[in-house]
This record gives C-alpha cells, structure tokens and sequence, in this order.
C-alpha cells in the first residue's frame, strides 16, 4: 500500500471536532457524501475529519455551519484546534517505525538527515522556514530531533545507513563554522559500530537515486516499509512490490558511492579545506 501521509496526527482536539462534527452531521440526517456535496469536499475529505486525521481548512468550516444548523457549534470547536508540536505532521508515522527499527537506510540529496544534524546546522533550518517558526515551534522542533538522535547510540544493535550526497557538505549550509562543526559530528558519528556512512561523489555521470531521497526500514518482525518525503508531505510505502524497487536502488548506490573509508577520507579533506 502506499499511503499519502500528509494529513495531521490526529490529536485530541482534532478527535474532539470530528467527533463533534459526524454527530451534527447525523443529528441533521446527513451521510458523509450527501453532507460532503452540500459543502463542496469529497467524502473522503469528510472522514478524514471526522476520524480526526485531518485538519479541516477555514473554508470546510464555513461552510460546515449552515449546513449544521447556523449555531456557530462549529466555528467555535475550529478555534480550539492544534496539531501536535515537533515533527512534521507527515513524518510522525514514520518517526514511529523508526524507534523500534531493527535496519534502517538513508539517502539523502537535499540536506543532511535529522538523525546526523548538529544543534547548530538544525536551528539555522528552522530559522530559514517559510512561513516562519516562532521560538516556541523552534524549541519543539529541536527538541524532537534531539530525541530522534539518542536513537543512533541507544539502539546499538540496530544497523543504520546513510548514503549522502558529496554536494550537501560543499554546499556550507549555514557558513564556515557551522559546516566545521557537522563534518567534525559526522566523523565523530561514523566511528560508531552501529552506522555506516558513505559519500556519492560529485562527479558521478549515473546513480540509482536520481529520482530523490528515500528512507526504508525492518521492523522486528523482518517487515520492509520506505519512505519518501517532498516539500509539503510524504508517502509512506508498505506495498513489498514497491519496497523492493527502492531496495534495489539503494542497494545499487551502495556500490555506486565511495566505501566508508574512501568517504571517511574525502570528509576529513573537506573539513581541512574549510
């Protein structure tokens, strides 16, 4: 199955809503697809509502109170909505997986994975992001990826693997120090039993990852899922058939990048071109 996962966590507020709202709904004699018509969103948009897994938009609710009788009931339950603070609202499902993965592959083209971010490097992300985090959203973000990271060291015998563009260290993200500072972590982080890092060259004329970055796991029970993320939300793929294409692909890149210690080697005359 592949599954966009957009849609936010549900949180209690979200649950408390929909709730609310499938009962106006069929207090007011509606299905979700005659109530759906009458509002202008598809069925599917009003289940995902409903069930809490979606946050409705300004217009779902405007156009939710006449329908539901013109009490108001639903524009204000609306102002008391929040999504759940940290990660991204697509990626918490896959965040998830990630605590209890026993295999865990990275390949990245755009900026370094979470996972091997310095303090520094991230907060310079979030301050760039549009629309704007606030202190508060900042702080929380941080906090998330700091607890995401303890992964690496308090999950030893889970085998981790990131393969990363050569670009995404000469790019100097944030400036000189703050790109000092992350290769000095990812060396540091590379010394780990636990984690394997490779570097794809620059100058590399084909490689299987072209289509973007990915993400695949195991599970304890040997169960692959992968994920694949874009600007404003992700998939997050379970069908094996679909699996095993992108296990194809990273596997190609393996031997396509530099080894470990060719990667190694590269980092260190990077940082000592800096």
């Amino acid at each position: 199955m592949v599954e966009g996962s957009g849609e936010p966590e549900a949180s209690d507020s979200l649950r408390t809503f929909g709730a609310m709202l499938q009962a106006l709904r069929e207090h007011a004699g509606l299905s979700r697809e005659e109530f759906g018509r009458r509002i202008q969103y598809s069925k599917h948009t009003v289940e995902s509502v409903e069930l809490g897994r979606r946050m409705p938009d300004t217009l779902f609710v405007e156009r939710s109170e006449p329908v539901l009788g013109n009490t108001g009931a639903v524009r204000r339950a609306a102002e008391h909505l929040e999504r759940r603070p940290g990660l991204a609202s697509w990626f918490r499902q896959w965040a998830q997986k990630e605590e209890t993965a026993i295999t865990l592959y990275t390949y990245e083209c755009r900026t370094i994975p979470g996972l091997l971010q310095t303090e520094t490097f991230a907060r310079h992300l979030f301050l760039g992001q549009l629309p704007p985090l606030d202190d508060k959203q900042i702080e929380a973000q941080w906090a998330e990826r700091a607890k995401r990271q303890r992964l690496l060291t308090e999950r030893p015998n889970t085998a981790f693997s990131f393969i990363l563009e050569e670009g995404l260290f000469l790019r100097r993200t944030g400036g000189l120090e703050i790109t000092r500072g992350l290769i000095d972590h990812v060396l540091r982080v590379v010394e780990f039993r636990n984690v394997e890092i490779q570097i794809m060259p620059q100058l590399r004329q084909n490689h299987a990852g072209l289509d973007g970055p990915m993400q695949l796991l195991e599970t304890p029970s040997n169960t692959w899922f992968a994920y694949c993320e874009g600007q404003r939300g992700a998939l997050l793929i379970s069908e094996a058939k679909e699996v095993s294409v992108l296990q194809q692909r990273y596997a190609r890149m393996r031997s396509q990048a530099l080894t470990s210690e060719e990667s190694t080697s590269l980092l260190e005359r990077i940082r000592g071109a800096l």
